[in-house]
């Protein structure tokens, strides 16, 4: 089949029997090119914690679980990241509890200048996006409650992209680098 040549929508039918509402990811393992590079970026700057090393693998987590991210070099020791236009991971989703560790997590970047590809309110949620080391999507993000998402006239979600507003998510904590936001956190993080 020509791959320029788009199929027709499949129907999608509900399951007979939907996922149990208390299923979660649980964690996600990383293909990357260098351990001390990775756990730098996810240790170092977010400030994930290292729970267990092992010969070209390390699990890192956040309060003490067992590990929310694994990192291995099994596959993938110096080697490069896919190419664009191929499949794989689009972005892995780190949900922070609350608008100020996100400002946290914000500052924390502005300090080791990693540069954003993105910021967004998406109307139940406002997130960062960026690469890491290896030129994985990451996107760090906070839920609003549930009862502040936006609905359509008969009830259905309506979420949307819009501009975040960098300076007001600083504000969140008295720590910010307001000074520092001046600087060009918007910048293409990847060769186009």
């Amino acid at each position: 089949m020509d791959t320029q040549t788009k199929a027709a929508p499949m129907q999608v039918r509900p399951a007979e029997r939907p996922i149990n509402t208390g299923v979660r990811i649980g964690h996600v393992h990383l293909k990357v090119a260098d351990i001390d590079r990775a756990l730098a970026f996810y240790c170092g700057v977010l400030g994930f914690e290292l729970t267990q090393r092992l010969q070209g693998a390390a699990f890192i987590s956040a309060g003490g679980y067992h590990h929310h991210i694994g990192l291995n070099t099994w596959e993938s020791h110096g080697g490069s990241p896919p190419a664009m236009g191929t499949t794989g991971l689009y972005h892995l989703a780190i949900l922070y509890p609350t608008r100020a560790a996100l400002a946290d997590a914000l500052r924390r970047l502005i300090e080791a200048k990693i540069p954003l590809e993105g910021a967004s309110d998406h109307g139940v949620s406002e997130a960062l996006y960026l690469r890491d080391p290896d030129d994985n999507g990451v996107e760090l993000y906070w839920d609003r409650p549930k009862e502040q998402w936006p609905l359509t006239k008969d009830g259905k979600l309506a979420m949307y992209t819009r501009h975040l507003d960098l300076r007001n998510l600083l504000a969140e904590n008295d720590e910010a680098p307001q000074e520092q936001v001046a600087a060009p956190l918007l910048e293409p993080a990847r060769e186009s």
